[in-house]
């Protein structure tokens, strides 16, 4: 068991005390709220002419990075691409029928993950020395990278959501060539795209189904 220091005990109570405040004080989101964030989100083919500012963008990271990954190791690096010499560059990379959906996104996030996360372990998780466990084992490394900057961009998607703009992830690019061209001479891998704007609902396709519970879950 780790000894904490007087700091962090008044820290832990503080954080306890005003989660349950929280808690206490809130209702679950309504149904229409839920809607708008799973139930009829969709994934966009297409945007509207309207503007996604630099503020917005930073609100969108500020709520996303609070979400949860493993030891807090916070893997995730995003390139945020609003200008057409930046998008010009990321269109070699996309897949061609990608190409329009992505090229007229107000903005488009480059999701990847940085291989040298352990590098900020002190100051992410200050309390214990964890950095030689992933720096000692790169297939863990590498694991715990890609899964957890996954989940980052899964946040990233709900904050956009909860902020009022719609998204359209993807993965039909050239990885390689998107690392060469954003990630040169760095550690970090992108694992997918993400745009992000104001959605042409014109341009959404019929809702495509879903497993049913008794196809992908079970309760033991």
């Amino acid at each position: 068991m780790i000894e904490l220091t007087d700091e962090q005990k008044n820290a832990v109570a503080k954080a306890q005390s005003t989660f349950t405040d929280l808690k206490n004080d809130s209702d679950p989101l309504s149904d229409k709220h839920l809607a708008l964030l799973f139930g009829e989100a969709r994934s966009m083919n297409g945007w509207q002419d309207k503007e996604v500012s630099n503020d917005m963008v930073k609100s969108i990271y500020e709520l996303t990075k609070m979400g949860p990954t493993s030891t807090n190791c916070c893997p995730a690096r995003f390139k945020f691409i609003k200008s057409d010499d930046q998008k010009q560059l990321l269109k070699e990379a996309l897949l061609p029928n990608n190409v329009e959906k992505v090229m007229s996104a107000p903005v488009i996030a480059i999701i990847g993950y940085d291989l040298d996360f352990s590098d900020n372990m002190s100051k992410l998780f200050p309390h214990m020395d964890v950095a030689p466990m992933y720096k000692g084992n790169a297939e863990f490394n590498q694991a715990t990278a890609f899964r957890n900057s996954s989940l980052q961009g899964a946040y990233f998607m709900m904050v956009s959501r909860a902020l009022g703009l719609d998204c359209g992830p993807m993965s039909g690019f050239n990885n390689d060539l998107v690392d060469q061209t954003f990630f040169k001479d760095t550690n970090i891998k992108s694992n997918f795209l993400c745009c992000i704007g104001y959605g042409d609902p014109s341009k959404i396709f019929m809702r495509l189904p879903r497993l049913d519970f008794d196809d992908a879950c079970e309760i033991l």
